[in-house]
């Protein structure tokens, strides 16, 4: 065998020596990147005999003490606050009920597409505070990241079924913008910079989800009548589940209640 021949033999082989070291890994990162194939053609739902869900999120016993964030070792961030920030773990509202709960349709859609998401889902970092504190997005809906801050910023999500990135973020600087694969309830959302930073996002394949605010209320209408399984989430009491029968043109409501200590 020439040497020409020797030295290609060996550049092949270690070519597929480095193909098999990290493929799987590669291949992994792959798969949670690309979106499942379409699955028929979308659902078009009639107004006329649409149904609506209805509810709260009630609150009972005894909210936890607001927790100050505590700032002081970045005055960037300290400095933005005319007043102490607070911890958005548990937001209990006056009416008696929660903030920040995700209620979406869990069960009773399968089978169904409907029409891709048009605008994006905005996420501002404002004095160093993720806002809104949960947000919902479908698959392959544009979720834009802005910073609207004096300081550097570094957005990290931490999904399972999704593909994790980290991407810094400098004052004001471009909105990041990502996409969702796969639907994941819920993916939490942090900065390596600022570490009370925190923020959750639900990833369905439908837009039929809401965030409860200041009112603990939420409604999620257009749905086609049904038998459907709803699910509410909170980042510190877990989740509860509902079923619903929705008849043609109906408004169903609902209620959850979580308990403190």
């Amino acid at each position: 065998m020439t040497y020409q021949k020797m030295f290609t033999a060996a550049a092949i082989a270690a070519l597929l020596v480095a193909a098999g070291c990290g493929g799987g890994e590669k291949k992994e990162e792959a798969a949670k990147e690309a979106a499942p194939a379409a699955g028929g053609p979308v659902t078009k739902v009639d107004p006329a005999t649409a149904a609506t869900i209805t509810g709260k999120v009630s609150f009972a016993g005894k909210a936890p003490a607001k927790r100050p964030i505590l700032m002081d070792a970045e005055p960037d961030c300290k400095g933005l606050h005319a007043t102490p920030a607070y911890v958005e773990e548990v937001v209990a509202n006056a009416n008696g009920t929660l903030a920040n709960v995700f209620v979406y349709v869990k069960a009773g859609l399968e089978g169904k597409n409907f029409e891709p998401a048009s605008t994006p889902v905005m996420l501002d970092q404002q004095g160093c505070i993720y806002k809104p504190h949960v947000i919902g997005v479908r698959i392959g809906q544009k979720l834009s990241v802005s910073n609207s801050d004096p300081t550097t910023h570094n957005v990290h999500p931490m999904p399972k079924a999704n593909r994790e990135w980290n991407q810094s973020q400098p004052p004001k600087g471009q909105p990041i913008e990502k996409e969702f694969a796969r639907p994941e309830v819920m993916i939490a959302v942090k900065c390596n910079v600022h570490p009370w930073m925190r923020s959750y996002i639900g990833v369905v394949e439908h837009p039929f989800y809401a965030v409860t605010g200041d009112t603990g209320a939420f409604e999620i209408k257009g749905l086609p009548p049904g038998d459907y399984t709803l699910e509410a989430w909170h980042e510190k009491f877990g989740t509860a589940e509902q079923k619903v029968t929705l008849a043609t043109s109906a408004t169903q409501t609902v209620e959850f209640s979580f308990k403190g200590e």
